[in-house]
């Protein structure tokens, strides 16, 4: 997709969820929302950015740029972004909450936090099951087994995807990596059965540290890493579906607009919006054809239109 494409395409996504839920002559006078990110690094930087842009006049805006900064400041409705900031806050305040960029298993936990408080919300980073795995349909159709290593300390819906997976003729080759387990050893069990290695957001297994030995591992195996980012692919994922930081301060923008109108926060939710990356180099040298990035929404939307 060229960048004029990209950018009109991120335009078009932002008035569809703006639009039409923000009333002629409205403006959310006096919400004062209170914006707390985990760091200030680059990917929350630009959703601090399309989040401030995205709000309608009369959201009194403030911002922290760390976790740490945050010690129970008011505020009508605080959003945080990223799982730091998210138990921060959670840790620290009853106020109104919504939890942007963290994993869908982790939501759990954050409301363990926050026993009985209603007014607590999230929207996911990771893909829904079900477009993950039109995904896998749409971009390794042959390959039907699809390992994933995880963690026992996250809450991943694993029988979730077992179902999902099996409904599509694929099989799951799941593993637990409990906390005297060996990463490797667990990862080499693991890809001894699959030719697919679907990566998960579980910061125990997929972290800075590991990715790389983790890609290297699979290479050997010839078998294509699957991830969950734009930085996986350019690290050696062969592909992911993701969600950037724009579409998510958009889907944020939403929510707090409506909080602004109800007083209630929508229920937690996954990203409604999402972009596709292929690394083609790696494609071919692991000897796969893989279609074009663009090619490949158009089958995975065809996929979602007719799920069986």
């Amino acid at each position: 997709m060229s960048p004029a494409n990209k950018i009109v395409r991120q335009l078009l996504q932002s008035i569809l969820l703006l639009g039409c839920l923000v009333p002629v002559g409205y403006a959310a006078d006096g919400l004062n929302v209170l914006l707390v990110l985990s760091d200030s690094n680059a990917l929350y930087q630009n959703f601090a950015n399309t989040y401030r842009q995205s709000l309608p006049v009369g959201v009194q805006l403030h911002s922290l740029q760390r976790a740490e900064d945050f010690n129970g400041q008011h505020a009508d409705l605080v959003v945080t972004v990223g799982v730091k900031a998210a138990e921060r806050v959670a840790m620290n305040t009853t106020q109104p909450m919504l939890a942007v960029m963290i994993p869908s298993h982790s939501y759990a936990g954050l409301l363990a936090q926050r026993p009985g408080n209603k007014l607590t919300s999230a929207i996911f980073l990771d893909q829904p099951w079900h477009r993950q795995v039109s995904f896998l349909r749409a971009v390794l159709p042959e390959r039907r087994k699809i390992g994933v290593l995880y963690s026992t300390d996250t809450r991943l819906e694993i029988a979730a995807l077992r179902s999902e997976l099996s409904d599509h003729g694929f099989t799951l080759i799941g593993s637990a990596l409990g906390s005297d387990d060996d990463l490797f050893t667990r990862l080499e069990s693991v890809l001894t059965a699959s030719d697919v290695l679907l990566a998960v957001p579980d910061s125990a297994i997929y972290s800075s540290n590991n990715i790389r030995n983790i890609l290297l591992s699979s290479y050997r195996r010839s078998i294509p890493l699957v991830g969950f980012s734009q930085s996986y692919v350019r690290a050696g994922a062969l592909c992911a579906i993701f969600s950037t930081p724009e579409q998510l301060a958009a889907q944020a923008s939403r929510a707090t607009v409506s909080f602004s109108q109800t007083r209630k926060l929508p229920d937690a939710q996954y990203p409604v919006f999402y972009e596709i990356a292929v690394n083609h180099e790696v494609a071919r040298t692991l000897g796969l054809s893989i279609k074009p990035a663009e090619s490949l929404r158009l089958q995975l939307e065809k996929l979602s239109e007719n799920p069986r």
